[in-house]
């Protein structure tokens, strides 16, 4: 396959990109730096550093290369950032998105895998979530992804696209070539990380008194090496069969946010230390995807789905991003 692939400095597009050469397809990369980090891309991808919204100069890519397909991973996605400036994220996540798919439509590049979020389910009146759950976002962010899905959907007689709704992504390529970059860390998985270095001294636990077991938030977190495999298979299937279609992208299994720093703690004996504080806004209560509809359509094993893998490669990760200031 010959992949378009937006956001490749990013956490996920990275991998993703790594995922697609590994197994002999071609990535070319576009990516504004903007939010990502120049050294996830991979040494054997083309790269075009624009945004998504520059119409020539992507239309010019699409004109010299026969890509098969668009993977769109470009966006914000600070939930925290979203509630104080929705404007920004509706103008990057939405307006900015359908420009680009306007883009490759006029340059007939019409099969899409659309980068969405499962917090678009918001506080689901339901455990665990299908494809068909009602949405209630909680925040500009979610509804930035959900009016970009919308867009796909109201669309169907030009665009052929996969839309993934992806639960808490964490964890990093095994071999250390990509993992998580930022500046202000908000995924609990990386704040753990960063504890277990010695980069930060405690974790801030948001949020006591959820209607949960130990009233902590439940999440399902998913290795991006398997999310990463994902795609590839959701692109064959794309390709071979011409339909569009929705996906959750999780194990469908919730951990809340006291079991995943009590397993840290088990692998690193009690280096984690955490304290409570007020829930964020925006933050969900519960969120576990049902993941039967993506067994069912797609040739999908995961290899990683074990919460002691997910923790332990993000923390050595995070010890190489520490040794070589990223």
């Amino acid at each position: 396959m010959n992949i378009l692939l937006t956001g490749g400095a990013g956490y996920i597009g990275s991998h993703v990109a790594l995922s697609l050469l590994d197994n002999g397809h071609k990535v070319h990369i576009i990516d504004d730096l903007s939010t990502g980090n120049i050294n996830l891309i991979p040494n054997n991808a083309n790269f075009t550093e624009c945004n998504v919204n520059e119409v020539g100069k992507i239309s010019e890519i699409i004109k010299k290369n026969k890509f098969d397909a668009l993977m769109h991973f470009a966006g914000f996605i600070k939930v925290e950032e979203s509630v104080k400036y929705p404007e920004k994220y509706f103008y990057n996540n939405t307006k900015n998105s359908i420009t680009l798919f306007n883009t490759c439509k006029d340059n007939n590049l019409n099969k899409i895998i659309f980068s969405s979020t499962a917090s678009a389910y918001g506080n689901s009146k339901k455990n665990i979530v299908t494809e068909n759950d009602k949405l209630y976002p909680q925040n500009p962010y979610a509804e930035s992804k959900i009016k970009t899905e919308e867009y796909l959907m109201l669309h169907k007689e030009h665009f052929k696209f996969i839309i993934l709704r992806y639960f808490n992504v964490a964890g990093a390529d095994e071999k250390l070539r990509s993992g998580q970059v930022s500046k202000k860390s908000t995924h609990l998985i990386k704040i753990l990380s960063e504890v277990a270095v010695g980069k930060k001294n405690i974790i801030e636990v948001y949020g006591s008194n959820y209607n949960t077991p130990d009233g902590t938030a439940i999440r399902d977190y998913i290795h991006v090496s398997d999310l990463a495999d994902i795609h590839l298979e959701v692109t064959k299937y794309l390709l071979e069969y011409s339909k569009s279609d929705l996906f959750n992208c999780g194990y469908g299994k919730g951990f809340s946010v006291l079991d995943v720093i009590n397993k840290a703690n088990e692998i690193y004996q009690n280096k984690i230390k955490f304290s409570f504080s007020q829930k964020r806004d925006g933050d969900v209560e519960k969120l576990v995807s049902d993941i039967s509809k993506l067994q069912k359509n797609i040739k999908w094993e995961p290899k990683y789905n074990d919460l002691a893998k997910i923790i332990k490669s993000s923390v050595n990760w995070e010890k190489k991003v520490n040794e070589q200031n990223f």
